[in-house]
């Protein structure tokens, strides 16, 4: 059974699995760490991008439980929400623009910023993904100091307001999170690592 979900012609997985192999190469190691660093390395095409990811309170093991138990996947744009591959699980994967419109207009935050605030009830439990939206992350932020309990929160916003902040204020919380530290990231990175989790989950039930 082909695990890699995002290829699925010969020549598609011929060069999912070179690539794999030349960045294992690089990055080393087996562990689901490991894995989405290396995943993370080839969504970049950078090496380097492998000493920024940082993973807390037990994060690999809590998205996949998630992913297990079908949980609801929200991204902040649609760029994610069509990366994130549909095969392999069965979470239902929506973007919070569509939900944030109005408050956005009313309140002139960020449409991201309002598509989570407009869905806070039916995020608990939930995998937040944010690649491209220092405000959302930091939104989302404020919600979990108010009692919000996401399973994973994955947080790799980029840019030079706010991002680095922001990540690192999702560090700061006591929910399992995946992040990458600095200016660096963007939704390539958020997806990559989505993606590992499901093709590990996939892996998992094959064994079993």
């Amino acid at each position: 059974m082909n695990t890699k979900f995002g290829a699925r012609t010969k020549e598609a997985i011929e060069i999912s699995e070179k690539s794999r192999a030349i960045v294992r190469g690089i990055v080393k190691g087996d562990s689901p760490e490991d894995r989405i660093r290396q995943r993370c390395v080839i969504a970049t095409g950078d090496p380097a991008f492998a000493g920024l990811m940082r993973f807390s309170n037990e994060s690999i093991d809590a998205g996949l439980k998630a992913i297990k138990r079908r949980a609801t996947i929200f991204t902040d744009i649609r760029m994610a929400q069509v990366g994130i591959t549909k095969r392999g699980h069965e979470c239902e994967v929506r973007c919070v623009l569509d939900a944030g419109e109005e408050m956005a207009q009313k309140s002139g935050m960020t449409r991201t910023s309002a598509g989570f605030l407009a869905l806070e009830t039916e995020l608990n439990g939930s995998i937040i993904v944010i690649g491209n939206a220092p405000s959302a992350a930091l939104a989302v932020c404020g919600m979990i100091g108010r009692g919000l309990a996401p399973a994973l929160f994955v947080a790799t916003p980029v840019g030079f307001v706010n991002a680095a902040e922001s990540k690192e204020a999702v560090r700061g919380l006591d929910v399992p999170s995946i992040t990458c530290v600095g200016t660096r990231g963007g939704t390539p990175v958020a997806v990559a690592v989505v993606n590992e989790l499901v093709e590990m989950v996939a892996k998992t039930r094959i064994l079993d």
